[in-house]
């Protein structure tokens, strides 16, 4: 296990280069930050060239390739980092120098465990795509197949594993602090953050996700998820079809190509929709970079290394909340969150449902151009801190892939109601799912469930309560405080003189010493 000083050695040298571009202005203006933390903050740009303007994209791309996949993350959350500083990271460029030909032939050849010239007949040296993780190449298989080849680059896993390891650390301190902080959990957040990026360095399982999307999308005529060659695929090596098409986001190329942006607008949603609600497992990282249109017209989607999963029950609840909003029915929205406790119980269910109505209201029935997300963000903000709503991890992906959707069906569309789009949508899925036909055999199915797991409950609850025996019973042991447990206090006291001391000794030595904190 890394050792605490290895961590805050990081954690300073990431937070100056933070503060050299400004990005850590708003943990020092946050009256709800705790003090101690925007001190640090204050102490790690003492005697830098702080801009004007916070650039955070570039304080991120700066740190590397974690960094860059952490801040893409955080875009999604404005309500952990602030609305400016989502809005800057949102344009986070995961785009990189590709590596040398030769090394990336290695790692192919490495990864099929075979000679290259037996599995392709050619291999476009110059690289179509360079990302902190992988790079792609365009090819030809031995069969004549176009194909593309994504392959990790070498090393990105240690980087990527000691860079998460301290992330968790400083999350932990953090949420020790209590607070705002404890609300937002950090800690759930950047757990939720490795198992994408664990679930991005293992292209088998990209391969299997695309292919478990595929079978789900075959309902959704619209949408095009390329095939797998399996034969060439591994864990450092994926291989699937080649995509021609236009990119989502140029619009003035598909309207000469003769494609109705609305339309794709309108099927983008359906198709997100279907992935999200229906099926419950859904491209999370839908931007327009991964997204293509056909000479048919169909959207075609590539990059499945970052896929959501919301089970049947959250999902009820999801469309619900999104139905109520649509009808205006903000009572069934209240409902909702206080039965999955996604508000605490001690709050006024009457108090919350107003709330909800004063965000709701105002953007009812506006197509996208004619609403300030600002300032629903705000209210937004403000519902949630004032019924001290805690993070949900687990929705994590679905709101920041919403988010993007949004975005990319906007500039197809400046005029599209996604309150209409997705309403008819989501109100027949409600209709299947929770007609009386569908709700007597779900009871019907549990009741079974139940009545099976009875044996199985009997015997657990024996050998937790077993009877008498001839021993007699314990004598009671004394409570005893273990140093370090239950009051943490004396370690956070001197984590922070630590810190305190690294960065004393940095800025004393100038910038002589400087060079190793860029």
């Amino acid at each position: 296990m890394t050792a605490a000083v290895t961590h805050m050695a990081r954690l300073l040298r990431w937070g100056r280069t933070l503060a050299r571009h400004g990005a850590l202005m708003g943990i020092e203006r946050d009256v709800l930050v705790p003090a101690k933390v925007r001190r640090l903050a204050r102490l790690a740009r003492f005697g830098a060239r702080v801009p004007a303007a916070p650039n955070y994209a570039l304080a991120f791309e700066k740190l590397g390739p974690a960094a860059i996949k952490l801040g893409q993350a955080l875009a999604t959350r404005p309500d952990l980092v602030g609305a400016e500083a989502a809005a800057d990271l949102a344009r986070l460029q995961d785009n990189l120098p590709p590596l040398p030909f030769a090394q990336i032939r290695a790692a192919i050849e490495a990864g099929l465990g075979k000679p290259i010239e037996q599995v392709f007949a050619s291999i476009d040296p110059v690289a179509v795509g360079a990302a902190s993780i992988a790079q792609v190449h365009r090819a030809v298989t031995t069969e004549g197949r176009h194909v593309a080849i994504k392959v990790l680059r070498p090393g990105v896993e240690e980087v990527m594993a000691s860079a998460i390891e301290t992330y968790e650390w400083a999350a932990a301190h953090a949420e020790a602090q209590g607070g705002e902080l404890k609300r937002l959990r950090p800690r759930q957040v950047i757990a939720t953050f490795r198992q994408w990026t664990m679930r991005e360095l293992d292209l088998r399982r990209e391969a299997a996700s695309a292919s478990e999307l595929a079978d789900g999308m075959k309902a959704e005529p619209g949408f095009f998820v390329p095939d797998i060659d399996w034969s060439r695929t591994s864990r450092r090596v994926m291989t699937l079809d080649w995509i021609d098409g236009i990119r989502i986001g140029d619009r003035e190329a598909l309207i000469a190509a003769g494609h109705d942006p609305k339309q794709l607008a309108a099927t983008l949603v359906r198709g997100f929709l279907r992935q999200a609600i229906i099926d419950g497992f859904f491209h999370a990282d839908l931007h327009q970079g991964n997204l293509f249109v056909l000479p048919d017209g169909r959207i075609a989607t590539i990059d499945f290394g970052i896929m959501g999963r919301v089970n049947r029950q959250a999902r009820l609840w999801l469309a619900e909340i999104l139905h109520g909003l649509v009808t205006g029915n903000y009572r069934r929205v209240a409902e909702i969150h206080f039965d999955a406790q996604y508000v605490p119980g001690h709050h006024n269910i009457d108090e919350f449902t107003t709330a909800l109505r004063a965000v709701g209201e105002p953007i009812r029935g506006l197509a996208l151009k004619d609403i300030s997300i600002g300032h629903m963000l705000d209210g937004l903000f403000a519902i949630t801190r004032d019924f001290e709503m805690p993070t949900q991890p687990h929705l994590l992906l679905l709101q920041k892939t919403m988010v993007m959707v949004e975005g990319v069906a906007l500039t197809l569309d400046p005029d599209i109601n996604m309150w209409d789009t997705s309403g008819p949508f989501v109100k027949e899925w409600l209709r299947t799912e929770l007609g009386p036909e569908v709700m007597l055999a779900d009871g019907l199915r549990a009741g079974v469930k139940s009545l099976l797991r009875l044996p199985d409950l009997l015997r657990r609850i024996d050998n937790a309560f077993p009877a008498p025996g001839a021993a007699p019973p314990p004598a009671p042991l004394p409570e005893i405080r273990i140093i370090g447990q239950g009051d943490g206090r004396w370690f956070r006291t001197l984590a922070t003189a630590l810190i305190g001391a690294i960065a004393g000794a940095a800025i004393v030595s100038g910038a002589t010493s400087l060079h190793w904190l860029g």
